[in-house]
């Protein structure tokens, strides 16, 4: 049977633009990542250029290198672009507004703690004076070797022990700019009993725990809720000890942070003006503050259209900026009250667009139609030539009701055939036949149904669409390269890198390398109504494609697990460079995980695996069950391993195979 809907495809026209649209790319993309004219993927590296990188540029060249796949590709111009962009939005509504107080930035390094990532975030954002927060020991020992310049902020929050604030005290004495940020009434007695301890009055700051909750995939640490923050009370009672204490002027900082994702532009007024009136009520009370850090939140638009819900955006990057900046300014003048510096910590919006995971399909399982060889045997069940009666019928013209009569009739015989088989009466080879003759009827009519583009769509269209969805086996591990996806459903944008000038006649979804049934990408970005699945197009055998994942530059580099023991995958650094061949040029080569390194971790010690396996050899060879260069070479194949990426060898492996 020919494959209908493959022959249409190759029949239709198709441009790059009709596939900006079915991939969303400019949604999600803008203003980074477009479809050229070559019908590949690429980035434009932003600040008003008009030079662009292709991304199959890059992954040609990395497997010139012989570097290994899957491949994280991070494109660090745009990290300095989007910081670029969040100081001149911010800049901008300062001086439209009047506000009478800079704008600082802070990256929170739990967003992305990676060395690459944080170094490019502070020579990006040294002009801007750009600092950094932490909330653990951890990254607040990461952090302070980079405060070379005394005006650098670095806001401390999360939990804090007795080492963790000696050493924020500690920081201060030497002239830096930390500010321990209280979040529960216990931190600010060991702050207070260390600063009598050392005879040093210490600068902090005070987080506070807003009733105005954001909806969105993080609501439920939001609003009272919120894991951290002191309630009204809890301030109250905060400062009264401050002033016992002799602290009050030494209070420079209030803190809120709204969760992840802030969906819309009214909840973000609601929530600055309500952390303003604390500012303002504190300032009255003679409270020494300097700083209004109103945390992180500004969204990153995944692909996800629907505004005003958990999913979607409706404000702009300046329209954050404004927002924040005039309501803040708006309630400080009502009261008269100077206005604080304003400090965001605005991590995803700096670094999710930076990363791109590419990874190599190894194959696809598909369901098997009948072929031009295949003949009905003459003694054939009955149901069997109804099935392939139905097949003929299905290749001839229908209205939509036929069409409709003709899958309801197909699905009501197939499931027939599988009780006759199930119950002894038909033969596995006539099993198949069925099976075969069914998935060709559903390709037909599926064709004829998307043809007829009705609205609104039957709802066998979209079982039929589902019935006839590939599986395509990807080169990754969910659980170690997109860990949100699988814990909070976060979609991530995925497309082809290529071959985008052609029409996606095949659907497919993503399939991991791990053995658990939740290693799929279940919920795809496209302007298909039916989004489980992604369009794709049909493989070329011994060709490679590559699946494109993008916006992975934020959490998703350091929350992943270990499943299956799949490690770190490998990653190029790449820099715009005009004068070179491709525009770009790669700064540096990070290696995957290797299968020692990732069994280390676990406890499997190297020597020890390698005695293990030496003594089991050995035994073997003092058998006869092998010869002694047979064992030997099959221990120097075992110890080779070690040393091997976790993920599949891809340049040895024939790709695109059926599975």
């Amino acid at each position: 049977m020919v494959q209908v809907l493959e022959t249409l495809a190759q029949r239709s026209e198709w441009s790059v633009s009709q596939s900006e649209e079915l991939y969303q790319v400019s949604r999600w993309g803008d203003p980074y990542f477009f479809i050229n004219s070559k019908g590949h993927v690429a980035m434009r590296t932003g600040g008003g250029s008009s030079s662009s990188i292709d991304i199959v540029a890059v992954v040609e060249e990395a497997r010139r290198r012989g570097i290994e796949f899957p491949l994280l590709i991070r494109f660090q111009d745009i990290i300095r672009a989007q910081i670029d962009r969040l100081n001149q939005a911010f800049e901008t509504a300062i001086e439209e507004t009047g506000y009478e107080s800079p704008y600082q930035g802070v990256y929170p390094i739990k967003v992305n703690q990676l060395h690459g990532v944080v170094e490019e975030v502070l020579s990006s954002g040294q002009k801007y004076g750009m600092g950094l927060e932490c909330g653990s020991k951890a990254e607040l020992i990461a952090a302070l070797p980079y405060l070379q310049d005394d005006q650098m902020l670095l806001i401390c929050n999360g939990v804090k022990d007795h080492t963790t604030i000696s050493l924020m005290i500690a920081a201060q004495r030497l002239g830096m700019n930390v500010i321990p940020v209280v979040e529960k009434q216990k931190e600010f007695a060991d702050l207070k009993s260390l600063a009598w301890e050392e005879g040093f009055l210490p600068v902090l700051g005070a987080r506070v725990r807003l009733t105005t909750q954001v909806s969105s995939r993080w609501e439920d640490c939001t609003g009272p809720a919120s894991k951290f923050g002191l309630s009204a009370s809890e301030l109250l009672n905060l400062v009264k000890e401050l002033e016992i204490s002799g602290f009050l002027d030494r209070l420079h900082l209030l803190h809120c942070h709204l969760g992840s994702q802030i969906p819309d532009i009214h909840t973000l007024k609601q929530a600055i003006r309500e952390v303003t009136q604390v500012y303002v009520s504190l300032i009255k009370k003679g409270v020494g503050l300097r700083y209004l850090d109103v945390g992180g939140g500004l969204g990153v638009n995944y692909g996800e259209d629907m505004a005003g819900t958990k999913a979607g955006l409706d404000y702009s990057m300046q329209e954050y900026a404004n927002a924040i900046v005039m309501t803040i300014k708006e309630v400080c003048d009502v009261h008269n009250v100077r206005t604080p510096i304003l400090i965001t910590e605005s991590g995803r919006a700096v670094t999710a667009h930076h990363s791109v995971l590419i990874s190599p399909i190894l194959g696809r399982r598909g369901q098997d139609e009948l072929s031009h060889e295949m003949a009905l045997p003459n003694d054939a069940h009955e149901a069997v030539r109804k099935l392939f009666q139905l097949v003929m019928q299905s290749t001839e013209r229908q209205n939509v009701d036929e069409v409709l009569e003709i899958f309801h009739e197909a699905r009501e015989k197939h499931d027939e055939t599988h009780t006759l088989f199930t119950q002894g009466h038909l033969s596995l080879e006539e099993r198949a036949m069925a099976d075969q003759a069914f998935w060709s009827i559903c390709q037909s009519l599926l064709v004829k149904l998307q043809d007829a583009s009705l609205h609104p769509q039957p709802p066998e269209l979209q079982k039929l669409e589902n019935l006839l969805t590939d599986q395509l086996l990807c080169d990754f591990s969910v659980f170690q390269s997109m860990l949100d996806h699988w814990a909070i459903g976060q979609p991530f944008p995925a497309m082809p890198i290529d071959r985008l000038n052609e029409r996606p006649s095949r659907r497919g979804i993503l399939v991991d390398l791990t053995c658990d049934s939740d290693g799929r990408i279940n919920r795809y970005v496209s302007s298909c109504p039916n989004k489980s699945f992604l369009p794709i197009h049909p493989l070329e055998p011994g060709a490679s494609t590559f699946i494109g994942f993008f916006l992975m530059g934020a959490y998703e580099d350091t929350m992943g697990g270990a499943h299956n023991l799949f490690g770190k995958v490998s990653e190029v650094h790449i820099y715009a460079a005009q004068e070179k061949k491709d525009h770009f040029w790669i700064d540096k080569i990070i290696p995957g995980t290797t299968v020692q390194e990732m069994l280390s971790q676990v406890q499997y010690l190297p020597k020890d695996l390698h005695r293990r396996m030496s003594e089991l050899v050995r035994a073997k060879i003092e058998a006869g069950t092998v010869r002694p260069n047979v064992g030997m070479g099959i221990l120097g194949q075992y110890m080779e391993c070690l040393q091997q990426s976790t993920y599949c060898n891809t340049g040895t492996l024939v790709r695109n195979l059926d599975l």
